[in-house]
């Protein structure tokens, strides 16, 4: 009987000398201090913020700027990178090449709601100048239709009653209160996530829940944070699709040792940070991020052309039954209507920065979605609907009824959400289940609908994804009714394809 292969060692800092120098990380890790704690320890953050702040430290020189990433929703992340010393793998795709590289910047790794104590302690630590956050739209546990603070939120309304903070902004007053209380000085809390106005919305809810404390003690720490804290607004833009079971396997071979967390992505990266800093910061600016006074129109153009095309496509696809971003793009009229989307509707809502290039940066969004060596699920896209649609769609379709300009193609996308949170696919044997916060109040506002203006009618009284504003406009109910009445009956390229050719 055969033995089997003794499986790669373990990707570490004992195993990296095995490394080829072009793959090992561009700094020495074991020469790094921590002075970032990044809440969300997902693909995304690895693929992004963390890249900027390592060639920032190899810019520089200055190895201050290690990071703690803290694992919110699971320990998973940080069970896979403990073993590895925080060592993982960047793998960017296109159609021609994969490039590794990795990754030393993440120092330490915690599961916060493990590890509440070693949170609040990194958080108020004086060598700590940043804390950065990636936790998704529904991760800031805010009423979209508001922007406040949402109280009737279940896990907001415990950590209010006093339990150890589960959720990410009183996590991170629990942190500043101990910074307060132990005078650890100023510190920059940048939202990483795609929400307009990011650090504004952070500011606020942070405010929001800090007011909450007793008076006395609520005063001296809004106070203080008035002086010492900023939230600095940001746009993040890189592709960066689920790691799969194969991608695990094929860069571990590629590199010769085990990468239990690998992230896949694409080459193009951008990174827009609002220039507001009371605290010093990593010279992110050195590894290509924008430091700039507005982020606005930068932020408001990718939400409206690449997140708003990534959503079309991800309910529309879906109904059609693809699985990836690449195979919905496959479909020449799925591309038009992406491209259509942009130029018709989106962009005559924008406020374009002097000398921005929009053309190009729209062709650039098309080619990216486009790019078949990721594997970008429509699925994983489509989840959270109820917290996305507010900032990626119904923004363009209140500022186009406000203008008197198109909308056409923003309510095709919207009457596909509204299609696939509430039917099966074709073959009804693999029902969709989206994966929604609000999954339930849909349901039950579709319940009752039996026609296509019922379930329109029903879904628009859903007030915390369409305000009273959309409800009420007969133009934008109109147009959905028509779309969701074609997609039931004709499906959904059928549909698209009528609405461009006019058959």
């Amino acid at each position: 009987m055969s033995t089997p292969e003794p499986s790669p060692p373990r990707l570490s800092l004992g195993t990296l000398s095995s490394l080829g120098s072009s793959l090992r990380p561009a700094i020495d890790p074991r020469a790094v201090a921590v002075g970032i704690v990044h809440l969300g320890l997902g693909a995304f953050h690895r693929a992004h913020q963390a890249i900027f702040t390592e060639d920032a430290m190899l810019a520089t020189g200055e190895l201050s700027w290690g990071i703690c990433g803290a694992s919110e929703r699971s320990s998973a992340a940080v069970d896979r990178l403990r073993p590895q010393d925080g060592l993982y793998t960047v793998a960017a795709r296109d159609a021609n090449d994969e490039a590794l590289r990795v990754v030393g910047a993440l120092r330490e790794q915690l599961f916060a709601l493990g590890n509440p104590t070693e949170l609040r302690q990194r958080l108020s630590d004086p060598t700590v100048h940043v804390a950065t956050v990636t936790v998704t739209e529904k991760g800031y546990r805010h009423d979209p239709a508001s922007g406040h603070l949402n109280l009737e939120d279940p896990e907001v309304a415990a950590d209010l009653a006093g339990r150890p903070p589960r959720t990410v902004v009183f996590q991170l007053v629990a942190g500043l209160r101990a910074r307060f209380a132990e005078g650890a000085g100023p510190i920059a809390i940048v939202s990483c996530d795609n929400l307009p106005g990011n650090g504004v919305l952070l500011h606020r809810l942070v405010s929001e829940a800090a007011e909450h404390l007793p008076p006395p003690e609520a005063t001296a720490l809004l106070d203080w944070m008035a002086a010492n804290v900023t939230f600095p607004s940001t746009l993040v833009d890189r592709i960066v699709p689920a790691t799969t079971a194969a991608d695990v396997a094929h860069i571990s071979a590629r590199l010769g040792l085990h990468d239990a967390a690998p992230v896949v992505t694409e080459p193009f990266s951008q990174w827009v940070i609002e220039d507001a800093f009371r605290a010093s910061r990593p010279a992110w600016d050195t590894a290509g991020a924008l430091i700039t006074r507005d982020v606005v129109p930068y932020e408001t153009m990718k939400l409206r052309l690449l997140n708003a095309s990534h959503s079309a496509i991800a309910y529309l696809g879906g109904l059609a039954g693809c699985a990836t971003v690449a195979e919905a793009l496959d479909n020449s009229d799925l591309a038009d209507y992406a491209k259509r989307l942009m130029d018709e509707d989106a962009s005559p809502t924008l406020r374009v920065p002097d000398g921005f290039d929009l053309a190009a940066y729209k062709a650039s969004i098309l080619a990216r979605l486009a790019n078949p060596a990721l594997t970008h699920s429509l699925a994983q896209i489509a989840a959270d609907g109820s917290q996305k649609l507010p900032v990626r769609l119904l923004a363009t379709a209140r500022d186009a009824l406000a203008g008197g300009t198109d909308f056409r193609w923003v309510a095709l996308a919207v009457a596909g959400w509204m299609r696939y949170m509430t039917v099966r696919q074709a073959d009804d044997a693999s029902p969709i289940v989206p994966d929604d916060p609000l999954a339930g109040a849909v349901s039950h506002a579709a319940a009752g609908a039996d026609n296509p203006r019922s379930l329109v009618a029903r879904l628009l009284g859903i007030e915390e994804i369409f305000g009273p504003d959309l409800r009420e406009s007969a133009a934008f109910s109109q147009m959905l009714v028509g779309d969701v009445d074609h997609l039931a009956a004709d499906g959904a390229l059928r549909t698209i394809a009528m609405a461009l050719h006019g058959r």
